[in-house]
C-alpha cells in the first residue's frame, strides 16, 4: 500500500516537469515562398518528442543548405503546455538568370546563357535551362527533385544536346574536331541522412567527331559517330556549414563512371574522381577554402582521354582546355575576404593558387612528376555577391602560370569557383 501510494505521489510531482519538456507546438515563420508543409517534411523535431538541441541545430542546418533560404534560425519558448519551437527563415529569390562567356582557342567569345528556379513549387525542385554559343550552338534542360517522395528518396532528368570544338592531342601534333555528345540521364537520389547521400545514374549518348583542322594521325578517324552508355555512381558526404557567404568544416565527393562504347576506337573505360573540400573561418571576415581533386582513369593511348585541364574546371588562367589525361591530382587554395559586407551585398577579394598535374595517355605515374604535366597558377580575384538571391556571385580571377611555358589570363563565372 505504502509502495503504491509512493507511485502515485511521485506521478503527480513528475508528471508536470516531464510534460514540460515536450514539444508542443512547431511554428515556421517568415517564408513567403517555401512551403510550410514542405519545411516540416524536412526538419526532425515533431511534436510530441522531447527537447534536443542537437536535433535544433541539425533541422537548421538542414534548412541552411536548401537554395530557397538564405538563413535559418530557432527560437525556444517554454509555455504552459510544454516547449514553443520557432523556426525563422530569410528567404533567397530563386528564379535566377545567368550568363558567361569567355574566349574560345580560335580567341573568339563563346558565351552561355540561362534561367532556372531553384526552388520550383516552394518544395526544393530545380529546373531550368540553357543556351551555349561556343563557335556551335548548345543547349540542355534538367530538373532536380532531391525530395520528391519524401526527406529522403528523390529523382533528377537531365538532357544536352553539346556541340563544341574541341582539340584532340597526338604525339604528331594537335587536331581540331567538332564534337556533339547529345545525351539523357536519369538518376535517383537518396539521403541516408543530414551528412550522407548516394546517387545512381543511367546515360544514353551519341558521341560524334568531325576533323576540321590540324595533324592527321592513324590514331584516330576522320570521322566518329558512336553510341553509348554511362552509369554512375556518387557518394557524398557533407560536413559543411554555412553563415550567408561564409562556409565552415568539410565535403568529400566519390564519383564512379563507367562509360561502355559501341566502337572500338573509344573503348569502354572506368573514371574514377573524389574531391575534398575544407573551409575555414578566419575571423570575422575571412574564408581560407582548399579542394584538392584526385582521379584516375582506364590508362588507354587514346587521344580523347577523360580529364581536360582547362580554366573553367581545374587551373584558372591556364587557357581553355589545353591538354588531357588519364589521371589527375589537383589542388586549389584561396583566402577570401569580405571587403564590404552589407545587409544584402558583399564585396569579397581573394587570393588563390591552383596547382596540377596529369597523367599522359597510355602513360604511368612517373608522369605526375614530370615537369612538363605539372601546371601552378597563383592569382586575385573578386567577388560580387547578393545575399538574398541565390548563387548570386559573380566571380572575376586572374591568374598567372609560374611553370615553363605557362600562360596567363582572366577567368568568369557565377558563383565561387569551389
Amino acid at each position: 500500500m505504502r509502495t503504491q501510494l509512493t507511485t502515485i505521489f511521485l506521478f503527480f510531482i513528475i508528471a508536470p516537469y516531464a510534460l514540460s519538456q515536450v514539444i508542443s507546438e512547431i511554428v515556421i515563420q517568415d517564408n513567403k515562398r517555401t512551403k510550410t508543409g514542405y519545411i516540416t517534411s524536412l526538419i526532425d523535431l515533431k511534436v510530441g518528442q522531447s527537447l534536443d538541441s542537437l536535433t535544433l541545430k541539425s533541422d537548421v542546418l538542414r534548412l541552411k543548405r536548401e537554395a530557397g533560404i538564405a538563413h535559418a534560425y530557432y527560437q525556444v519558448h517554454l509555455t504552459d503546455q510544454g516547449y514553443k519551437i520557432v523556426y525563422g527563415l530569410e528567404e533567397n529569390f530563386t528564379i535566377i538568370p545567368s550568363f558567361n562567356f569567355y574566349t574560345t582557342n580560335d580567341d573568339e567569345v563563346a558565351y552561355r546563357i540561362g534561367i532556372a528556379e531553384f526552388n520550383a513549387l516552394g518544395r526544393g525542385i530545380s529546373i531550368g535551362g540553357h543556351y551555349l554559343r561556343d563557335i556551335y550552338d548548345s543547349y540542355g534542360a534538367g530538373i532536380r527533385a532531391p525530395y520528391l517522395f519524401n526527406k529522403h528518396i528523390g529523382l533528377a532528368v537531365n538532357y544536352q544536346n553539346l556541340t563544341t570544338e574541341e582539340p584532340v592531342f597526338f604525339n604528331e601534333g594537335t587536331a581540331l574536331y567538332r564534337y556533339n555528345n547529345n545525351s539523357i540521364e536519369l538518376s535517383g537520389l537518396y539521403q541516408f541522412n543530414l551528412k550522407n547521400r548516394v546517387e545512381l545514374g543511367f546515360s544514353l549518348f551519341t558521341e560524334k567527331y568531325d576533323y576540321k583542322s590540324g595533324t592527321i594521325s592513324n590514331q584516330a578517324p576522320l570521322n566518329l559517330d558512336v553510341d553509348k552508355h554511362l552509369l554512375k555512381f556518387i557518394y557524398e558526404y557533407n560536413g559543411v556549414d554555412f553563415y550567408y557567404q561564409y562556409s565552415e568544416g568539410f565535403r568529400n565527393v566519390f564519383n564512379a563512371q563507367y562509360v561502355e562504347s559501341t566502337n572500338r576506337t573509344l573503348p569502354s573505360f572506368l573514371i574514377v574522381r573524389n574531391d575534398l573540400t575544407y573551409f575555414k573561418r578566419i575571423k570575422k571576415q575571412g574564408n581560407w577554402a582548399t579542394r584538392l581533386t584526385l582521379g584516375l582513369a582506364t590508362n588507354d593511348e587514346s587521344p580523347f582521354a577523360p580529364f581536360a585541364v582547362d580554366n573553367n574546371l581545374n587551373v584558372r588562367g591556364v587557357g581553355n582546355l589545353i591538354d588531357r589525361g588519364t589521371g589527375s591530382v589537383v589542388i586549389n587554395t584561396e583566402y577570401r575576404h569580405s571587403i564590404i559586407d552589407k545587409e544584402w551585398f558583399v564585396l569579397q577579394g581573394n587570393a588563390f593558387i591552383d596547382a596540377g598535374t596529369w597523367r599522359n595517355p597510355g602513360g604511368s605515374f612517373r608522369d605526375f612528376t614530370n615537369s612538363n604535366n605539372v601546371r601552378v597558377y597563383p592569382g586575385l580575384g573578386v567577388r560580387f555577391m547578393h545575399k538574398r538571391i541565390f548563387n548570386a556571385i559573380l566571380r572575376i580571377d586572374y591568374g598567372v602560370g609560374i611553370t615553363p611555358g605557362s600562360t596567363q589570363g582572366f577567368v568568369f563565372g557565377i558563383g565561387q569557383y569551389f
